[in-house]
């Protein structure tokens, strides 16, 4: 009996694959990044500076303390934001490379030390639901948002954590992460949002981890219980997520911009406050969407065979 139960037991194999793959895309996106910041990074700041003065006049004109040609100015504005946002894409491509890096290495790291299951195959139920998933986050931020505008930054009412919270909540904390981190991101990457690219891949990942590990790892949300208790779970997993979020997204967002982007402190503090508001409603809205999406899904999915068992 013994003998049975240690054979069942799946033994773990070490690899250190993805630990070099993540060590040589660090090194790579911290160089890119260090380039790009010392090059097409600095020639934006100018560029930022003349549609800070080009705002004010237009906000002048507007006022009517000034006289200018509305339109013209309009027009020079929406170019010169567009220069910006191609002069500062390299920088944010490269620090976004770098906090995925830090993922894969850190992952690597532990298939390093702890091993893997020799017989550990790729799911395809869950590769197939988080590319969706992936995708509804994508969806939800870059075509459901309603920009709110601070200086030459702004801040969004948007639909993508949502799907973001539904993803750990259906997938767990890593993949559920992972879904709203890649999916957001590429929503900042292909939208005017592009500087905060690599703050999304990092707050949006540990909104799935937490949620995955309040919903699965401290009260096993997979298994079976009592609808009460499923209702209940799947509500405090969301708001623990989104807890975090309200307070991380507009403290995390100062230092970014202030720091790693030399956003002035006065617009960065204008900023803050619109970001406070926008993500506490954010939040609102993903905790109610996001239960009852999953509240949904879930029987259904079970009858479907479709549910996916997370450990």
């Amino acid at each position: 009996m013994s003998v049975k139960k240690k054979m069942d037991v799946p033994k773990k194999k070490k690899t250190y694959g993805l630990l070099i793959m993540g060590a040589i895309l660090l090194i790579a996106g911290i160089i890119f990044a260090v380039y790009a910041y010392n090059t097409s990074y600095q020639d934006s700041l100018p560029v930022g500076k003349q549609l800070s003065e080009v705002k004010a006049q237009i906000s002048a004109v507007k006022e009517g303390t000034e006289d200018g040609d509305l339109d013209a100015l309009n027009a020079q504005a929406s170019l010169l934001s567009s220069q910006k946002l191609s002069l500062e894409r390299p920088y944010s491509y490269g620090l976004t490379l770098v906090f995925f890096a830090i993922l894969l290495t850190a992952k690597g790291i532990y298939n390093a030390v702890i091993g893997i299951a020799k017989d550990e195959k790729s799911d395809i139920k869950r590769l197939a639901q988080a590319g969706l998933l992936t995708a509804l986050c994508y969806i939800g931020f870059a075509f459901f948002k309603i920009d709110i505008p601070a200086g030459t930054e702004k801040a969004s009412f948007h639909f993508g954590n949502v799907f973001c919270v539904l993803a750990a909540l259906l997938l767990g904390g890593y993949w559920g992460g992972l879904a709203g981190a890649v999916g957001m991101t590429i929503g900042d990457l292909t939208t005017s949002y592009v500087t905060s690219a690599p703050k999304t891949f990092l707050l949006k990942l540990c909104i799935g981890l937490i949620v995955g590990l309040v919903a699965h790892k401290i009260f096993k949300l997979c298994r079976s219980h009592s609808a009460k208790y499923v209702t209940g779970v799947t509500i405090l997993a969301s708001v623990c997520g989104m807890a975090f979020n309200i307070v991380a997204d507009p403290l995390v967002g100062y230092f970014y911009k202030t720091y790693l982007f030399g956003v002035p402190q006065d617009i960065t503090a204008i900023l803050v406050k619109i970001s406070a508001l926008t993500t506490s409603v954010n939040a609102v809205v993903a905790v109610i969407a996001a239960s009852v999406i999953y509240l949904a899904l879930r029987p259904a999915l079970q009858k479907a065979g479709l549910f996916v068992e997370v450990s």
